[in-house]
């Protein structure tokens, strides 16, 4: 049954792909909207996703044109699923600092104080105007499971999808 439904989606993985990047940074962009600032690494999960949206976009629009461009349009989608499952390996990262399995970046955590003259006036005034938004600390969470959790399964899902996928879309792919 899976892999009926997965043959019938396989001709469709290009928008797909583009469509849960699309929900994943619309997702994220809504939650800071709503005040949730993201840390360093909540940043650096945003950019696979926006690979995927350029490649798999592109990928998307060079099928349009039937099996001219079938090469290209199989290596963009390989490395948007590949980006997906290097966004798992970020958030899985995240995971693990939020969980304190490890530490962090050294960027996670606050900036640094650059500019100061060195007094403790200075310091403090600088400091005022910090937001202090760190890695090991689940800004938001639903039903016990974080941000970066969520995102981790959505980015390993995808990209299962993209991979489970593929054989049936390269094949429809190669043989327009």
């Amino acid at each position: 049954m899976l892999n009926d439904w997965i043959k019938r989606l396989a001709p469709h993985t290009a928008p797909l792909l583009v469509l849960a990047s699309i929900a994943a940074l619309g997702s994220a962009y809504t939650f800071q909207y709503f005040g949730y600032e993201p840390c360093t690494l909540c940043y650096y999960q945003r950019y696979p996703y926006m690979a995927v949206i350029l490649m798999s976009g592109a990928a998307w629009m060079l099928s349009r044109d039937g099996s001219a461009h079938a090469r290209l349009v199989l290596l963009l989608v390989a490395a948007s699923i590949a980006a997906l499952f290097l966004d798992a390996g970020i958030a899985g990262f995240h995971v693990g600092v939020e969980q304190k399995w490890w530490e962090g970046l050294a960027t996670c955590g606050g900036g640094s104080g650059g500019g100061s003259d060195g007094s403790i006036e200075d310091l403090l005034q600088q400091m005022q105007g910090i937001k202090l938004v760190r890695c090991d600390e689940a800004a938001w969470t639903l039903f016990g499971i974080s941000m970066a959790e969520y995102n981790m399964l959505l980015a390993l899902g995808t990209g299962a999808f993209g991979l489970l996928a593929w054989p049936h879309f390269r094949k429809r792919t190669t043989s327009q």
